[in-house]
């Protein structure tokens, strides 16, 4: 049960990275998301015959991994939407309120009792983001698009949650990427008219972040994602998730001059997210037992 606490919050680190992607890459959210997709394909495909892992599965099969499949592909096309429009800074928060949406969804989906425990540490992440940005209206796009990015992030868990049970996770993320290429790629013709684009095709610099994204950051972090949620709840992942703005807004700092004034209330914001998280993972240690 440790070890898995270990290996959700190192997937958390390199989540924290995907933000700063989205600022290196200089291709509009649609191509970075398509091109992300695929090059995560060819990359699992490789390890899935390397590895000798048996991927041939029901036509139904495949339909129920490549819905989920579609959510997180609209969940990291509104979420570099948000960054273009906005800041990583915003961008990354905005995404902590996947824990909320996972609270209201998942007893909707589920057919349960909404869980107190989970709607107040949730708050807590609410109060946080409201805090740290001062209820900012300046990107007021981009935290629109961060909002709605968190929302698909949070049905992404919990159908997800319910693949991880059955199928091995590398050839579940394997028919998802799959199914954001071919989905994804469908639409990009109409994507690129309403939204045109300086470049389609990935110069060399660009190709190595995207092949970096891929590997470490998408591959290797949904695998890890994944796994953790054999035995750790959507609600609590989601929760830990919260701590990736941490990383992210001091990488933002650092390399892209995102220094806007870090006041108290700032600090008060991070605190609560990263409260929310510790009581969350204490809460869940404590009921495995």
């Amino acid at each position: 049960m440790k070890k898995s606490y270990v290996v959700l919050h190192l997937a958390v680190i390199l989540a924290g990275f995907t933000g700063v992607f989205g600022k290196l890459i200089s291709l509009n959210e649609g191509l970075l998301v398509w091109y992300r997709l695929l090059f995560s394909s060819v990359i699992l495909f490789v390890i899935l015959k390397l590895l000798r892992i048996p991927y041939k599965i029901s036509l139904q099969e495949k339909g129920r991994i490549m819905k989920a499949g579609l959510l997180i592909t609209m969940h990291w096309l509104f979420f570099y939407a948000s960054i273009k429009y906005a800041t990583i800074s915003i961008g990354v928060v905005c995404y902590c309120l996947t824990s909320f949406f996972t609270a209201v969804f998942k007893p909707l989906i589920d057919k349960e009792k909404f869980k107190i425990s989970e709607m107040l540490l949730s708050a807590f992440t609410l109060v946080g983001i409201s805090l740290i940005f001062h209820f900012d209206t300046s990107y007021q796009l981009g935290i629109i698009l961060g909002v709605i990015s968190s929302a698909f992030g949070a049905l992404y868990t919990i159908y997800n949650n319910r693949l991880v049970r059955h199928f091995d996770t590398k050839v579940i993320n394997f028919y998802q990427m799959i199914a954001g290429t071919l989905g994804l790629g469908a639409f990009l013709p109409v994507y690129l008219l309403i939204f045109p684009a300086d470049s389609i095709v990935p110069d060399l610099k660009n190709t190595a972040y995207l092949g970096i994204l891929a590997l470490f950051c998408t591959v290797g972090l949904y695998v890890a994602f994944a796994e953790v949620l054999k035995k750790i709840p959507a609600f609590t992942v989601n929760l830990t998730f919260n701590l990736e703005p941490v990383y992210a807004i001091i990488m933002a700092f650092l390399f892209f001059g995102e220094s806007k004034e870090v006041s108290l209330p700032f600090y008060i914001g991070i605190s609560l997210i990263i409260a929310s998280v510790i009581l969350q993972t204490l809460i869940s240690i404590r009921k495995k037992g």
